[in-house]
């Protein structure tokens, strides 16, 4: 496996990412505080919005990613990956399924259920280990859930937040697919049909789901 390439995906060779990494071009900032600086910016710079789905190829480019204000926690999770290893940091894209305990009214009503799949989040290599880490959740979003944001310390995995503030639970995992080198979008067009399959029952043959 290798997962410092540059793909159709995590094309950080483009401008748009190049753009985003120009200040981690330098040796004076080690791998791990390149990482934490990068997931941080992720995790901010793009609001979570889970409902805007495209099942386009196009679409889960990083470069494509780069260029919106918001994304899901796939499309953040690739446009992490493509910066990290745009700075020879090796990652790669872990998906699972979550349930959300907090906030889910709109979510229920939309997916007709709080069980988001695929959902994902970043596989990071440093100092010899895999780390888990999700730039899914931006700060402004974690306050209006009254929930932490998830910090990321280069040393310990960084990717559930399980309770609110009030110790009430606020995100469980229920299921994991794995890491995988590139974006799985067949799989993952797959696994949102079996979820979900009163959003793709329609006639026209169509890739943008605005919900």
């Amino acid at each position: 496996m290798d997962y410092l390439t540059s793909t159709y995906y995590f094309d950080y060779e483009s401008d748009e990412i190049q753009q985003l990494i120009t200040e981690f071009k330098t040796e004076a900032i080690s791998q791990k505080e390149k990482t934490i600086r990068l997931y941080l910016k992720v995790r901010d710079s793009w609001r979570y919005d889970p409902y805007n789905l495209s099942f386009s190829k196009e679409n889960f480019k990083a470069s494509t990613i780069a260029k919106k204000t918001k994304g899901h926690c796939v499309e953040k999770s690739i446009l992490l990956i493509a910066c990290l290893r745009a700075v020879h940091i090796p990652s790669r894209l872990h998906l699972g399924k979550v349930k959300n305990h907090i906030g889910v009214e709109r979510l229920t009503e939309k997916f007709g259920t709080n069980v988001l799949t695929p959902h994902g989040m970043v596989n990071v290599y440093l100092n010899d280990k895999w780390l888990k880490l999700s730039p899914a959740f931006n700060k402004s979003m974690c306050k209006i859930c009254n929930v932490s944001p998830l910090e990321f310390d280069g040393e310990n995995n960084s990717f559930l937040q399980e309770f609110n503030n009030k110790g009430n639970l606020f995100m469980e995992y229920l299921d994991d697919y794995g890491h995988f080198e590139d974006v799985p979008l067949e799989f993952m067009i797959n696994n949102a049909k079996e979820h979900y399959p009163h959003i793709f029952d329609t006639k026209e043959n169509i890739t943008e789901f605005k919900l």
